[in-house]
């Protein structure tokens, strides 16, 4: 049935979009399924029964912050949750954090390519530790990066450290734990309480092993995502689907967990 809940998507200012969505395409190598803009996510939506979806937001430099800020605060809907983004270098990088919380929003989205810097650096604990105590979603693009060299900044390894050094921190780790790292991710993460999100995976790694990450993983850390525009929302759908996953499983990843973390 319809509800379906997409963790993880993108979109840009209608001003932005236009030429955004062209260049990144070319950086990545890659097609996008959508246009980049929030009236084309929402048609897509309704096309396939998302209720919700996350917009990550990623702020390349720290001057981005603001403007970033107040797109979050005017597309912020019952069907759009944005998530506003910090960048590592920015000075006042925890003052932004507490604004971002005073504003309502429940998470931020950092992507350790874009903005340079290892997932695990120390320099980041102060960060980490505000986002527990704030009890804020922190959503990370794990493993590596089509765009860039294949050096390890978000890998499982790191992931694994930096939850195990703030237990209980909402860390939710993009590409079913690392894009292109599974066997890392099926030694080191599956079983452990660290959120996965499915986006890249699904089209990306063998059925079987697929499989049996999300039977060996707690069923409430697993949660749907797509990375729209760069995947396509429905397709997504269908091939999770077309896993004959048991439907208790298919529910929480689609929409139970993701209602958990998004509820008041």
């Amino acid at each position: 049935m319809p509800g379906y809940i997409d963790f993880h998507t993108h979109a840009f200012p209608d001003q932005i979009a236009s030429f955004a969505i062209p260049a990144l395409e070319k950086e990545g190598n890659i097609k996008a399924h959508l246009n980049g803009t929030i009236s084309a996510l929402l048609a897509s939506m309704d096309r396939c029964g998302i209720v919700q979806s996350v917009v990550c937001s990623i702020a390349t430099r720290p001057e981005q912050f603001n403007p970033i800020l107040e797109w979050s605060k005017a597309i912020r809907s019952t069907r759009i949750v944005p998530f506003p983004s910090l960048h590592p270098a920015d000075p006042l990088l925890l003052e932004r954090l507490q604004l971002i919380h005073a504003e309502g929003f429940k998470g931020i989205k950092m992507h350790s390519y874009y903005q340079d810097y290892d997932l695990d650096d120390p320099s980041l604990d102060d960060l980490y530790a505000a986002l527990l105590s704030l009890d804020m979603i922190l959503v990370i693009h794990a493993g590596y990066d089509i765009a860039f060299p294949r050096i390890r900044r978000a890998d499982p390894r790191r992931i694994l450290e930096v939850c195990r050094r703030f237990p209980g921190l909402k860390l939710i780790a993009t590409h079913l734990g690392g894009w292109d790292e599974w066997d890392d991710v099926r030694r080191l993460l599956t079983g452990e309480p660290v959120y996965m999100e499915l986006s890249f995976a699904l089209g990306f790694l063998d059925q079987d092993r697929l499989r049996e990450i999300l039977l060996a993983h707690p069923q409430d850390y697993l949660l749907f995502g797509t990375d729209s525009p760069w995947t396509d929302q429905a397709t997504t759908l269908d091939l999770l689907t077309r896993m004959e996953l048991p439907p208790t499983l298919v529910d929480a990843i689609t929409r139970g967990n993701a209602r958990r973390l998004l509820s008041p």
